[in-house]
Formats: structure tokens, sequence, C-alpha cells
């Protein structure tokens, strides 16, 4: 089998290359999944998310025992199917900071500002808010439905943004938009009350392009080199015995800041003692593969509500949660529309800068119309875990991250998982901003707005001192599931990829998904993805050399 292209991973930034690639019909791709189709119906239901982890599309990864947090493993959901984690998250639709981008472009990575990565976001949207918005930012003719909450919405989500503007907190009607502070409404990918993910946006409108063949069960091996360049792959079907395809122009690696550089490591490409360690043979020595992981990091507070039917919890008990799909199926409205987030603001803390700019953010507030429970089980999202109490929680996330951790071999076995080390909060600095975005979450919960919806803050139980708040962070505190950086873009010791994407000192090689990403963005990842892959696949159609 020889194909142009061979891109490893149907995720979130597979699928857009899938499709931008074989717009193209005189060139051929080739997309490998490791997972099978998006066929589990749990994925297209919005509200349905919490179904979707530890299942049979959910790869299920643990990290390694984080110290500063009492020694948990800390779950990390990553998705096992086409559309990878867009088919499996909480469908946020947030771009992240212009300053994000101009630092990676301060970084040495020209062409990755703000004013130049733009275009690519409006080229993938289709807002269906478009002409409320401003055009300069927005887009209403891409592939990928945009839209906020328009089918359900609960009266906590307005009693949330009215408490962020009487604790101080600009409203902001589109925080994709001129600026991103301030509070408001989550857009999400959502299309007729279901899930869109780059599957169903990118990949399926592709599928019928005589020039784009699609593997799902498939697991990579390894990739092929020759003369420090990439020449094909091997991998699995099942039991099947390894097959190869070769690769004309250039192999892609979508695989996800986890995977990526674990198949780098695996086929040679790494730091060259771990490797000699694994008895895995040194093709190319670059000691940052794996390295600079980074990943948004939040905590509870919640609330018990005053006020029956106000919150999700009361449409997730059994008779109503069944009235609820009776109603998604018939009409395609109601609360199975809904992601599990409803409500955000993006703000800094004191910890940021004075010199910094007007827009610089280091705090998200995620809301969400969901009591938590207070037992300390490890994934907040795996509501099955809680009591079916009315009430809703603000999760205060730090955006930007000082601690850095490694992705690493456990063996030179493909089908093993990789080692996870974030190391979580070992920054001081972190734990100072994420103890003062609990404090804003409380002045929030404890605002006017929420008036009678409001039976009283019960997480944190205590919040009177800082070290009480430092053992709530310990207990509590999860992942958002936004892991990044692992295979960075840049042109120092620890890159392993340039600013055009391709493996350094290595041909026909390029990495395209969220281990890029040279410093994490200031918010939910998935956007940034897409737009990584729709200007990756620019890079590639437009290569002259």
């Amino acid at each position: 089998m020889t194909y142009d292209y061979i891109i490893i991973g149907a995720g979130s930034a597979g699928c857009v290359l899938a499709n931008r690639l074989s717009a193209d019909p005189s060139v051929s791709v080739l997309l490998l999944e490791a997972g099978g189709a998006d066929t589990k119906l749990e994925i297209h239901i919005p509200a349905a998310y919490t179904k979707l982890h530890g299942s049979s599309v959910d790869w299920g990864f643990w990290t390694e025992p984080q110290k500063a947090l009492n020694n948990r493993r800390m779950y990390q959901p990553r998705g096992k199917t086409l559309g990878g984690c867009s088919s499996t998250n909480a469908m946020a639709y947030v771009r992240g900071n212009r300053l994000d981008y101009d630092e990676w472009a301060a970084l040495g990575n020209k062409g990755w500002g703000y004013d130049d990565i733009l275009p690519y976001f409006i080229r993938s949207e289709h807002n269906e808010q478009y002409d409320q918005l401003d055009p300069t930012y927005h887009g209403n003719s891409g592939p990928l439905n945009v839209t906020y909450a328009t089918r359900f919405q609960t009266p906590l989500a307005s009693a949330f943004v009215e408490a962020c503007m009487q604790t101080g907190i600009k409203r902001n009607s589109d925080y994709n938009g001129s600026q991103q502070a301030g509070t408001g409404f989550f857009q999400f990918t959502i299309r007729n009350g279901q899930r869109h993910s780059t599957a169903t946006a990118f990949l399926k409108p592709a599928l019928n392009r005589p020039n784009l063949t699609v593997i799902t069960h498939a697991h990579t091996q390894q990739i092929l080199l020759r003369n420090d360049r990439a020449i094909g792959i091997e991998f699995k079907t099942g039991k099947a015995q390894t097959q190869q395809a070769n690769a004309r122009k250039e192999v892609i690696l979508s695989a996800g800041a986890f995977q990526s550089p674990q198949l780098l490591m695996l086929s040679g490409i790494g730091q060259a003692d771990t490797l000699r360690s694994l008895g895995i043979s040194i093709k190319k020595e670059l000691p940052g593969v794996g390295q600079n992981l980074q990943d948004h990091l939040f905590t509870g507070v919640s609330s018990l509500c005053g006020q029956r039917g106000a919150s999700a919890n009361f449409h997730l008990k059994p008779l109503n949660q069944l009235k609820a799909l009776a109603q998604f199926f018939l009409t395609h409205k109601g609360p199975m529309t809904s992601s599990p987030l409803e409500a955000v603001a993006f703000l800094k803390t004191e910890y940021l800068s004075a010199q910094s700019p007007p827009d610089a953010v280091d705090l998200q507030l995620h809301f969400a119309p969901v009591h938590f429970g207070n037992d300390g089980t490890t994934d907040f999202y795996d509501l099955s875990t809680y009591p079916f109490t009315d009430g809703y929680t603000v999760l205060p996330t730090l955006l930007k991250p000082k601690s850095r951790g490694y992705v690493g071999l456990s063996s030179k076995n493909p089908l093993a998982a990789p080692i996870i080390q974030p190391n979580y909060m070992t920054e001081e600095a972190d734990r100072l901003v994420l103890i003062s975005g609990i404090r804003k979450a409380i002045d929030v919960m404890q605002a006017d707005a929420f008036g009678t919806y409001s039976k009283g803050i019960n997480i944190p139980l205590d919040f009177s001192s800082d070290d009480a708040l430092w053992a709530h962070i310990q207990t509590f505190m999860e992942t958002v599931y936004h892991p990044v950086g692992t295979c960075k873009m840049g042109t120092d010791e620890l890159a392993v990829v340039d600013p055009t994407l391709r493996v350094h000192g290595l041909e026909g090689l390029r990495v395209v998904d969220a281990s890029i990403m040279p410093t994490i963005v200031s918010g939910n990842t998935n956007a940034p993805v897409i737009m990584i892959a729709e200007k990756a696949a620019d890079l590639m159609l437009h290569d002259k050399t």
C-alpha cells in the first residue's frame, strides 16, 4: 500500500487533515485510527458526555502518583474513536487569548502569531449566531458548527453570569471575539442538538472521495525511517499480521499529546539514553520528545440548590432522564442537547504581572449546573458516582501552569500505556493562583444573583484559610483533560518540530496535534487543535520543497 500522505490518528486534528488534504484529487491519503467508528449512541447526545469516560471509546489513561496531591493518580480520558477527543469532550469552543499565539511567535515560531492564525479559526467555523457577532473574528461557511446553547439552558447559567458581574467581572458576550476577558455563556460544537465532532464535520463529508482511505482498529506500531526520512508506517488491525503502508510525501503524526511522543520514541526518535535502556535503536536523538507536558487544572466550589428543577441534577434523575431522552429523540430539544458546562468567565488574579496587557488572563471559571458530591472521587464528570442532589458548581481553573511534566515509555510494546508524569502543582505559583481562584469562585457563589437558588456552599466545607483551601485542592483537584506540549514547536534544543511542524532533522515527518503547542493556551484546547490542523494542511498543500 502506497499513499502520498499517511495520517496517524483520526482525532480532532486527523479528521481535519484528512478532509483538507484529500480535497486535492491529485493526492492520495490514508487515515489510520486505533479506535472504531463513532457509532456509540452516547457520543452524539451532548448530555451523555458523562457516559463516555471509561467506555469502549476511551483510552482511559492514568498519571503516575502526584506527590503534591496526596499521591493520587489522575484520570486521563482520551478519545479512542473517529473524531478522537472531539467525540468525547464537553464540546466547549474556546480559542484562547490573542497573547497566547503572539507568545508562540515571540518564541521563534514565525507565522503563529494571532493575526496569522485567526484566518484558520474562521475557515473552520460555521457560527449560528454569525449575524450577531463581529465578522472580523467569525465565519459562517466552514464545516464546524458553533453555537450558544439555544435548545436548553438552566436558569442557573444566567445567575452565574450576573453573579460574576456583581463581583467585578465585566460582561463579555463573545470571548472568541476582540477580547477574551469577562463573563458570558459558552459556545459549543453542537448542531441540531447533537455533538458536532470533527468526524461529523470534516471526515464524513469526505468519505466518498476515491483518494481517501480510512482504516479503523488500526494500531500503529512504528514509523519507518530510511536515511533520515519517514518512508511509511507499520500497523496492526486486531490479530492480523503487521502490515506496512508507504508514504510518497509525508507521514503525519496526530495521535495526541500522550501518544504522539510515545510513537516517536517507539520509532527510535527521542532521548538516546532512555531509548537505549529499553532496547530501542536510536534513529534520531531529540531530547525534547515527551518533555514540556502542560495541562489545565481545576477544583470545585459547589452549592446545594434551593429551587427544585433549577439544576441539571434534577434532569439526571432516572425518571426525568427517560423523559429527557424521549424529548431529545422526538424534537432534538431539552436537557439532553446540553453540555455539562453552561457559562464561563476569564479573568486575571493578583498574581498576574501588573505590566501584563489588559486582556491577559490566568484564571477561568467553568460553571456547571450540577453538584459534584463531596467524596473526593477522582473524575468530576463521572456523575454516576454522585447522589442526585440538586446543586451547581463553579470550577476555578488554572490557565497558565508553571509546573511541567513528561511522557515516557513503560516498555517498547506499542500496546502498553505510556508513562504520564505531569508533576501537577509542584510549583508554588500554581498553588497561589488556584487558591486565589477558589476565593473568587466563593465570592461569585455568595453574590446576590444566586439568591433563592442557593442553600449555601458545602464544598469546600472549610474555606477559612489558605491551608484549608490547599487541603481541598489536594483532595479534589482534577485535570481539565487538556494535555499539550510534548512535541513542542520551536527552535531551541528541546523543540521537536519546527514552525512548519516538521520533526527536526527528519524529512517527510510532521506532528500535527496539541503536542506541538510550546505553551498552553488560555482556555479549552479543542478549537486550537482544529486551527493547528487547518494551518498544517495549508502548509503541506502549498509546500513547494
